[in-house]
């Protein structure tokens, strides 16, 4: 019987997949022999091999991609029915040997951040007595580790931070091996196992003893570096997101350029920027505040001006405007103004973007309701909106034409109740 027939023979039988990244982690290429493959629900394919470096999905630890030949592996997870090892590739592969390929980028990163998830637990416990109760490893994006209770401040998080890249630069090596249940209960692991058998432990020498199943730098120099970036409060725990190794020395080169960026267009020193920022903000703000002002002064000054012109209707004062671009805020500035004038009916039409922004105005001694106004309009542009008797708004889909009709339609409905003529009404 061929060797390959006896390795799927054994496999259908129960036979786990032998996987290797335990052993060797920095494995990143390999000969691979296919000895099973079948479609996936969603058009692709699994893919089962004699023997892999390839690692899967699990213990909060992001699948490696890759390719198997020139297939792109776009997933890697356990079959935990038959224990088997599935490459998740878009295309049926031809059957026999071909060369596999990890992404040692992406591998390394994980690899970086998982030894660095284990260094942060051990100096939250040996610094503040806090426990990680999950973690989840993510090369690409911050990952993260979840303590039990407590929320630690700045000055904690900065000195966990500190501990945790001395003892980087301390170079200490990390070792796995696997223990049987017996043996397990003369470790000082931080956690129990998660599983009965098969109890893989990593160590950081002499400081860490911890159950995990992911892969891990040789020593913690391979860290490189580990940066905390924010805590989140999740219930009764708190989150850390931490970035470690190349990720944190991407970060720390996007972050510089843009902090002597800024710098430079402020023409002040990068130690200085902080306080220039502030004072700009400030600037900013009062600016703000005279803007305000000045825009409040100029809206009362319009109001003033379409109140001079407004159309007489009865004893009414009519006001009736369209306006390309002016925003829904706007036109209930303007309208708040004009209500205090004696006498105002107002219909203010805003387009922007195909829709209309609809407020409709009425003083209290015009004897009409705003909101009445506004339904009766809303009726020509199957619109919605609401408001009470001195000023409504709404608003519905319309073009600067659109307005103009609507504004004609308001003009027909105040002079009919204007002359009590309802018949005249649209």
């Amino acid at each position: 019987m061929g060797r390959v027939r006896q390795d799927f023979l054994l496999l259908k039988a129960g036979m786990s997949t032998q996987t290797l990244y335990f052993t060797d982690p920095y494995c990143f290429e390999f000969e691979a022999q296919i000895i099973e493959q079948f479609p996936l629900p969603d058009g692709r394919f699994g893919v089962i091999l004699e023997r892999s470096y390839f690692y899967p999905t699990g213990g909060g630890q992001e699948h490696d991609l890759g390719w198997l030949g020139d297939a792109r592996v776009v997933d890697v997870y356990k079959d935990g029915a038959r224990h088997l090892t599935v490459h998740v590739v878009e295309r049926h592969l031809p059957e026999g040997h071909l060369q596999a390929r990890i992404d040692s980028e992406r591998r390394l990163r994980h690899m970086e951040h998982h030894t660095a998830q284990h260094l942060l637990s051990y100096c939250f416990v040996e610094l503040l007595g806090l426990d990680t109760v999950s973690a989840n490893i993510n090369g690409d994006t911050p990952s993260t580790l979840d303590l039990n209770n407590g929320e630690p401040s700045f000055a904690e998080l900065m000195q966990v931070e500190k501990r945790a890249n001395y003892l980087i630069r301390c170079d200490l090596p990390v070792k796995t091996y696997f223990v049987s249940p017996q043996q397990v209960s003369a470790i000082p692991l931080r956690k129990p196992p998660k599983v009965s058998e098969d109890i893989r432990i990593v160590e950081i020498e002499g400081l860490d003893y911890s159950a995990c199943g992911g892969t891990h730098v040789a020593r913690t120099g391979g860290i490189g570096v580990v940066k905390i970036l924010r805590t989140e409060r999740l219930k009764d725990k708190s989150r850390i997101h931490f970035v470690a190794g190349s990720r944190a020395f991407e970060l720390f080169q996007s972050s510089y350029a843009i902090a002597a960026g800024l710098a430079a267009q402020m023409s002040v020193g990068l130690p200085e920027l902080p306080t220039a920022m502030q004072r700009m903000m400030n600037q900013l703000k009062n600016l703000q505040r005279e803007l305000g002002q000045l825009k409040e002064q100029a809206l009362t000054a319009e109001a003033r001006r379409l109140y001079d012109t407004a159309e007489t209707m009865g004893e009414r004062r009519v006001v009736l405007a369209a306006f390309d671009g002016r925003s829904m805020n706007d036109l209930r500035a303007l309208g708040r103004e004009l209500r205090l004038m004696p006498g105002v009916a107002a219909v203010l039409v805003g387009v922007q973007d195909e829709r209309l922004s609809l407020v409709t105005v009425c003083a209290a001694d015009a004897g009409l309701s705003a909101d009445d106004l506004l339904r009766q309009l809303l009726l020509h542009i199957n619109g919605k909106g609401g408001g009470d008797a001195s000023l409504a708004q709404g608003g519905g889909p319309g073009d600067l034409t659109t307005a103009q009709s609507l504004i004609e339609a308001a003009r027909v409905e105040l002079l009919a109740l204007a002359f009590n003529r309802p018949e005249q009404r649209l």
